[in-house]
């Protein structure tokens, strides 16, 4: 009778049905994955997904969320570096590979680093208005209201207004990824589909430069998602045009939930709770839009112009302009721009270059606003802020300067490169004077030679807090 079950003949002598059959299987033994053993909770065994510190850093973390923010925290904290490499003209090959329209976006971002210290006080101040945007005092009432709220009803619709101000607040960028993401969606399509997808665009830029958003978010969803769904049926293309689309979606439901409409419905809800409805007064919608086009966010928008020169200027390298040099220095700075921008990163973020008499600087700012030093060795933790520098200066080096803050007191670390260290008592007499004149208590001023530049885990250890968090990727 034929053998149905073998794939071959049976070799004499040897019994594959046998086989394996006398190997004892412990749910103890390490080599055999996921044992079930219903007497007792079996240890971790040596299952591939569970990487830990002794792994190689190289590899990407895919069990943990935190960890791979990590790892990326540690891989990328040369975002000065990248700059000085782009701005430093002293004709580097990297400047040598710049497309034309690289070399003026940067044109214009060195024309705006050129300040004296006053302009400099206002190019920061500006720069932190631009990064805070739920500033000012209707959302500091909403911050206050949301702790004290015991009902979840409240603290949900406060979130959902404060969504609606974020998307409409990002009304201009939100309108810009749509006629990008149309434009390379047409691009990657066949001129048949592209050249119908390229006049919808032509209709979307003339209902942005309009204002109409309604008639904007009808076009796009009565007009060029049906044309999308019938190019993707006709032609079952799954690569890049149907990727694009679905960040069109997610575009379109920002750009919805942002309009004015959305915006002052969930301002009606809200005053529509006795705890809020005296806090917020008799605000109407125009007093509503009023007010939110005068805070300090949208005050700040002309500060965004740097950021938008080097954003532009990133775009079009990341887009394969320029050579192999540009791309790849532009992609460390994006790379650890978003790094310090992660929900698990605790601290605000600011980036600093300039020139000032004739020599360039290029700064980052890290600032812990609510830090906790423990003092007296018992565990208890005294509030206070906590400033880290990192400022490169062309010619003389790199420093690191540690600021912490309590009340009026403040000390200063700075760790300054080997050919300053000399210098370092007369550095420690002027920082002490400058506090003095600001009307501060200086609690310690050092100046000492770096040797090596400090990690932000070593001046913010609270990074570490997020992996108290859910951070497991599923």
């Amino acid at each position: 009778m034929a053998d149905l079950l073998g794939a071959t003949n049976p070799v004499p002598g040897y019994d594959n049905t046998n086989v394996n059959r006398n190997i004892p299987i412990s749910p103890s033994n390490t080599q055999v994955q996921n044992v079930p053993d219903l007497d007792r909770v079996t240890g971790a065994d040596n299952r591939t997904e569970q990487q830990d510190a002794s792994q190689a850093g190289s590899q990407v973390r895919y069990d943990s969320n935190f960890q791979t923010f990590i790892q990326q925290l540690r891989r990328n904290q040369d975002a000065t570096g990248a700059l000085a490499r782009l701005m430093l003209r002293e004709g580097t090959s990297v400047s040598s590979g710049m497309s034309e329209g690289i070399a003026e976006e940067m044109s214009q971002v060195m024309q705006m680093l050129k300040m004296d210290q006053g302009q400099l006080l206002q190019f920061l101040s500006a720069q932190m208005r631009a990064g805070t945007r739920f500033g000012g005092a209707l959302f500091a009432v909403l911050r206050s209201a949301y702790a004290r709220a015991d009902a979840e009803g409240v603290r949900l619709d406060i979130l959902n207004f404060l969504k609606s101000y974020s998307d409409f607040s990002s009304t201009a960028h939100i309108e810009g990824n749509m006629l990008r993401n149309l434009a390379s969606m047409a691009n990657a399509m066949p001129a048949s589909w592209g050249d119908q997808l390229r006049q919808l665009l032509a209709q979307l830029e003339n209902g942005i430069a309009a204002g109409d958003r309604q008639g904007n978010i009808a076009l796009i969803q009565q007009e060029v998602f049906p044309l999308m769904s019938a190019y993707v049926n006709q032609t079952h293309d799954l690569g890049t045009p149907r990727e694009l689309l679905s960040l069109l979606a997610l575009d379109v439901a920002r750009y919805e939930n942002g309009s004015e409409e959305k915006l002052q419905e969930g301002f009606h809800q809200l005053s529509g709770y006795g705890t809020l409805k005296g806090m917020l007064g008799n605000i109407d919608g125009p007093s509503l839009m009023k007010l939110l086009q005068a805070s300090q966010f949208a005050k700040a928008s002309p500060a965004t112009q740097f950021a938008d020169h080097l954003a532009a200027a990133a775009t079009r390298a990341l887009r394969g302009e320029g050579s192999a040099e540009v791309q790849q220095v532009f992609r460390n700075l994006v790379s650890a721009l978003l790094v310090n921008e992660s929900v698990y990163m605790p601290l605000a973020h600011f980036l600093i270059p300039m020139e000032m008499d004739g020599r360039m600087l290029f700064s980052e700012l890290w600032v812990d606003a609510d830090a906790e030093e423990k003092k007296g060795g018992k565990g208890q933790g005294e509030k206070c802020m906590k400033f880290l520098f990192k400022i490169d200066v062309q010619g003389v080096g790199l420093f690191d300067v540690i600021l912490t803050n309590r009340e009026r007191d403040v000390s200063v670390v700075i760790n300054c490169p080997g050919g300053i260290a000399p210098f370092s008592k007369e550095i420690e007499q002027t920082v002490s004077k400058i506090l003095a004149r600001n009307e501060l208590n200086s609690a310690g001023v050092s100046v000492r030679k770096m040797e090596r530049p400090v990690t932000l885990t070593e001046v913010f250890p609270k990074i570490f807090e997020g992996k108290n968090s859910v951070n497991v990727k599923v």
